[in-house]
């Protein structure tokens, strides 16, 4: 090493006024991303809370870790402004000012705070004193600054992504609360719940952001699936409640709109139990099921909601009439099937008398009417379809006989031809 200390020769004063131009324009910049971290909206939100858990422990690291490296940056800012006064106050440095400079600027000149000397570096009596060059200073505060910014950037995405959201839950239960309160004034079990899980986390939010937050760097997100699943339970409480204040609010129209479904479940009873019977009377072995009449149970739940209204119970109101509305509507589509089963035998007998009567007129067509095999086949359909109860399946195949022998003949008559 030559006595300079460096490790390198001492430099010539343009390479030291450019050294110090560039020193001082990385000064300057330092102490603008240094303000920058300080004016940060998470910083001021961290400054301003009060904090727990994981996010208390790292803002108290990142405050103490701030602190050094504002001690750091006046420790360099302190050997910068030496050197720029012992280089203004000579017009033309000599060989042992140069060499003076050159110490300052490119050796071990720049004490590092306490802070920042390694464990084993200290003695009993505390640590000794530590140089680095201002190099390896503008490195040590680079790294404390990432550090210290990553914790402040995560704390504030964490409150970005979080608080507003939160604020508007909170504010939707609220709101559900009151107009649980209002329909009723009885509690909401699952409101409460909801609230007391709200409550919880919002002082999780709020006071520890960090402990949300997953991954690091450009990756880190926070978790927000809790406030997700709380915001959609909310979401069915306040659709329940919805339908209660409707419920209260048109409860008049809603029995009439149920009473003329209902009356239309019985008008249907009716036709598929007319129907029942003429399909009973006129096929043979319908298999047909029991009938089902559900429109008297249901005018029986239908009158029970009548102690509701006048109780005021309107979400009880709006949930049974809810399931009334489905029982209804289940019912009238049971009837219908019903009704159209017993329809389709009827439906079906007609069908094959007139496939009947079509393949009669086409044996007329072909002079086969007095054929006695053709004869015999139609007289013996015939009486199956015309004769109640009819047998359809006998019916069927004896009207396929029939269209088979027509068939044949029309083939034997055109080959003759």
């Amino acid at each position: 090493m030559n006595e300079s200390g460096t490790g390198a020769a001492p430099m010539s004063r343009e390479g030291v006024d450019h050294a110090l131009h560039q020193l001082h324009a990385d000064a300057e910049r330092i102490r603008t991303s240094l303000l920058d971290l300080e004016s940060h909206a998470g910083t001021r939100l961290l400054k301003g809370a009060r904090l727990t858990g994981e996010t208390w422990r790292r803002w108290d690291e990142t405050q103490r870790k701030v602190a050094t490296l504002w001690r750091l940056f006046d420790a360099y800012t302190s050997v910068l402004d030496k050197a720029t006064a012992l280089r203004d106050g000579a017009g033309r440095p000599d060989s042992d000012l140069l060499q003076i400079l050159t110490i300052m600027l490119g050796g071990p000149s720049v004490d590092l705070p306490d802070g920042e000397v390694p464990l084993d570096q200290r003695t009993l009596l505390g640590p000794d004193r530590r140089r680095v060059t201002l190099a390896e200073a503008v490195q040590l505060m680079s790294d404390a600054y990432e550090e210290s910014a990553a914790v402040v950037v995560a704390a504030d995405n964490a409150w970005t992504a979080l608080l507003l959201p939160l604020d508007d839950v909170e504010e939707a239960w609220r709101d559900a609360a009151r107009v649980a309160h209002e329909l009723d004034g009885v509690r909401h079990p699952e409101l409460d719940r909801i609230g007391r899980e709200l409550t919880a986390f919002g002082r999780i939010v709020r006071t520890d952001p960090l402990s949300l937050v997953s991954g690091s760097g450009s990756d880190a997100k926070a978790d927000t699936s809790r406030l997700d699943t709380l915001r959609t339970a909310l979401e069915k409480v306040r659709a329940e409640l919805a339908d209660a204040v409707a419920a209260r609010d048109g409860h008049t129209a809603l029995v009439d709109r149920l009473t003329g479904a209902i009356d239309e479940v019985a008008e249907a009873e009716r036709a598929a139990r007319e129907t029942r019977e003429t399909a009973l009377a006129k096929i043979d072995s319908p298999g047909l099921p029991e009938p089902v009449e559900p429109s008297a149970g249901l005018r029986d739940r239908l009158a029970a909601l009548a102690a509701l209204c006048a109780e005021g119970r309107w979400r009880e109101l709006a949930a049974r009439s809810a399931d009334l509305d489905r029982a209804v509507a289940t019912a009238l589509d049971r009837v219908r099937a019903d009704h159209a089963l017993a329809a389709g035998l009827l439906d079906r007998r007609a069908e094959l008398r007139g496939r009947l009567q079509a393949y009669q007129a086409k044996a007329g067509r072909l002079g086969l009417a007095e054929d006695p095999l053709i004869s015999g086949l139609h007289e013996r359909a015939r009486d199956l379809l015309w004769t109640a109860p009819c047998d359809l399946r006998a019916a069927t195949a004896a009207l396929a006989e029939y269209q088979r022998a027509i068939r044949a003949c029309e083939t034997e008559t055109g080959t003759r031809g």
